[in-house]
């Protein structure tokens, strides 16, 4: 078994710190600690190097992504950064968003669950070390046509360095923030959405950055 991080005990000690119930007892992370040490056992056992990346526990094969382990509201999960890759003949991977070209998941909502799908998991993330060690890479679709929503149209207008800054940022970035901000059924949503990151945008980082 590979060496535990004291930066992913901190992480379940603690939680991610990304939103404001990091540090609380009414942290997410809280509620899933037998299923997250469970997975992190298995994970480690399987030769994975333990990393703190994006505040949640990643793991990595010759410093290369391979997967992440999270805490949601209704579930934890591990999810597999070029899952698309991967053999899903149990069809237990899922994609976390309808326009997620890459990464798969799988959803857990209890240990019994995880021990029941213990050797598909092991199957799955030795093959997510092979496809890493050989360098198989995703053929990203590059025409899918993202519409800016109006009111960051509006906000550009508004607001030109705004609109130089997020045509600074990589296409990636752009598509996640744009994604992002039309998921907004509301406008007043969106609004409000496009608001909290124009700081983050001006200092030409991402969403998850």
């Amino acid at each position: 078994m590979q060496k535990k991080n004291p930066k992913i005990d901190e992480y379940l000690a603690i939680g991610c710190g990304r939103c404001p119930l990091g540090g609380t007892p009414e942290c997410k992370v809280h509620d899933w600690q037998a299923e997250l040490k469970l997975l992190r056992s298995i994970v480690l056992d399987c030769g994975l190097t333990e990393e703190l990346k994006w505040k949640v526990p990643c793991y990595t094969i010759d410093k290369k992504n391979v997967l992440i382990v999270a805490a949601f509201k209704h579930y934890c999960s591990l999810s597999f950064i070029k899952g698309t890759l991967l053999t899903n003949a149990a069809g237990i991977l899922e994609k976390p968003g309808e326009n997620s070209q890459s990464a798969r998941l799988i959803r857990f909502t209890d240990v019994p669950m995880i021990r029941d799908l213990e050797p598909t998991i092991r199957a799955l993330i030795q093959e997510a070390i092979e496809v890493e060690r050989v360098g198989t890479k995703v053929e990203f679709k590059s025409n899918l046509e993202l519409v800016i929503p109006d009111e960051l149209q509006r906000k550009f207008a508004a607001f030109p360095a705004l609109q130089a800054a997020f045509a600074a940022l990589t296409p990636g970035r752009q598509r996640g923030y744009i994604l992002f901000f039309s998921a907004a059924k509301q406008s007043s949503t969106r609004q409000s959405r496009i608001e909290k990151y124009v700081p983050q945008i001006l200092e030409g980082r991402g969403m998850q950055d």
